[in-house]
């Protein structure tokens, strides 16, 4: 099967608004799966300049996002160095001013609370303009509803919204979710994803449970 779309290109099809962002990011500390695309009708190549904001790697943490996500247009991720210092009586960033107040006051990025990785798994769809806060961990096959602010973690196959997002609902059966986890189709080989991909788009989920199963040899 020639014709599977390649996971290395980084405009995958005739419209010139979706990329493959793993091919457009450079950082060390951006980790993008395959088939995951950034949709953008202006820029949407630029996406590790645009949407990955305050991002220092030697801050020490990561952007960890899995594969097969669909980033909705204008979606942001706020790294770590994007915070103040919140443990003393300012929050003002004295050093990075300089002069003898950087000769007064710890290096900055040291002063900073650390929150750690910001890890989104795989088959999560972010509506448009979402916010994902530092250190988040987002759920495989997770919904994020447009212009969403993330300030707490997401479970697999749910759905959240709001400013600041909120749990709204499950998507699924937790059998049919604990099936999901277990099949984990993003990991399968091109050509047999090809092959499950009727079964992936089937709205009968009675079936596709029924069929998952059978995968699984249950």
């Amino acid at each position: 099967m020639n014709d599977i779309p390649n996971p290395n290109e980084l405009f995958p099809n005739e419209y010139g608004t979706s990329c493959f962002i793993k091919n457009a990011v450079t950082a060390p500390n951006i980790q993008i799966g395959d088939y995951t695309y950034y949709d953008d009708s202006h820029d949407p190549a630029g996406f590790e300049r645009n949407n990955v904001l305050f991002n220092y790697p030697e801050f020490g943490d990561r952007l960890i996002i899995g594969k097969f996500c669909s980033i909705g247009s204008g979606t942001k991720f706020i790294m770590g160095p994007a915070n103040h210092r919140i443990s003393s009586v300012t929050t003002y960033p004295f050093h990075v001013f300089g002069g003898a107040w950087a000769e007064r006051t710890p290096e900055h990025l040291s002063q900073l609370p650390f929150k750690g990785d910001t890890i989104v798994g795989n088959d999560v769809w972010f509506g448009r303009e979402c916010v994902v806060m530092p250190g988040i961990k987002i759920g495989d096959g997770a919904l994020i509803a447009a212009y969403s602010v993330v300030t707490r973690d997401v479970e697999p196959y749910s759905v959240a919204g709001g400013n600041p997002a909120r749990p709204i609902k499950k998507r699924f059966s937790d059998e049919l979710i604990a099936l999901l986890l277990r099949l984990k189709w993003w990991d399968l080989p091109p050509e047999r994803l090809v092959e499950i991909l009727p079964m992936l788009c089937d709205p009968d989920l009675k079936k596709v449970a029924s069929q998952i199963r059978e995968l699984l040899g249950e």
